[in-house]
């Protein structure tokens, strides 16, 4: 059996272009956080799977919770758009960047999330996912003081290169990748993300134990994502693992 090669993350990253994050052009509208959320729809992925997944995004936006930790991060609100995701180039926009700011705005985004369809289906590609939603961040028109990659699957990379090269070149950038780590299929796909996904300040882990307990999951980590680490109580340089434990309590 052949043994897979790890290229250099750097090598990879320069083909993906990802080494560096083009300079911040004036004019560009200030958020305080630019957010991808990157939805599995590869072919692990049923028809009522997926639709757990989209209606728990979009149930997470018309959340009270929500709303107030949008009204707690100020006026400017925050910059968010949806990625589906699967194969080796089947990554696509699925709702284009939008500013929530408050429940209306919320409300709004909500509504685009719940009626976009699928438009993907393939093998797990994490590593093209996360290069993917990396350049997202190039020219969409915002500058926030953080940037972050909200990925979330149910499997292990089966397809393309290790996710470590293309989480490494991301968190290079400046960008923070968080999981939730939905682990019906693969009990121990949380250690996987743990090792190979999840990365930068303050990065965090979230798992579902199926698509049921998604909805809840994906509320409980937009809200701390939203609020950032000091404002929801996580000392600063906290590890990964007691996030996690500390997420839970």
């Amino acid at each position: 059996m052949t043994a897979k090669v790890r290229p250099t993350w750097w090598l990879v990253a320069a083909a993906f272009g990802l080494i560096a994050i083009a300079p911040r052009a004036q004019g560009q509208e200030p958020v305080d956080l630019e957010l991808v959320l990157a939805v599995d729809t590869s072919g692990s992925v049923d028809a009522q799977e997926f639709a757990l997944q989209i209606h728990g995004i979009a149930n997470a936006f018309r959340d009270a919770e929500v709303h107030a930790a949008l009204s707690a991060v100020g006026s400017r609100g925050i910059a968010v758009t949806l990625v589906q995701w699967a194969g080796r180039r089947q990554q696509v926009v699925a709702v284009d960047w939008m500013i929530v700011k408050d429940e209306r705005s919320a409300s709004t985004f909500a509504s685009r999330v719940a009626t976009t369809g699928r438009w993907i289906l393939g093998e797990t590609a994490i590593a093209d996912a996360l290069a993917y939603s990396t350049q997202l961040f190039q020219a969409n028109g915002f500058d926030a003081p953080r940037r972050t990659i909200d990925i979330s699957g149910d499997g292990v990379t089966n397809s393309g290169i290790d996710p470590d090269v293309s989480r490494d070149a991301a968190v290079a950038t400046g960008v923070t990748i968080n999981g939730l780590a939905i682990v019906n299929e693969t009990p121990d796909l949380d250690q996987y993300y743990r090792d190979h996904v999840v990365g930068g300040d303050g990065a965090f882990l979230m798992i579902a134990k199926n698509y049921q307990d998604f909805s809840d999951a994906i509320r409980r980590k937009l809200i701390d994502e939203i609020r950032g680490a000091p404002m929801s109580g996580m000392p600063a340089g906290i590890d990964l693992a007691s996030r996690e434990r500390l997420l839970r309590e």
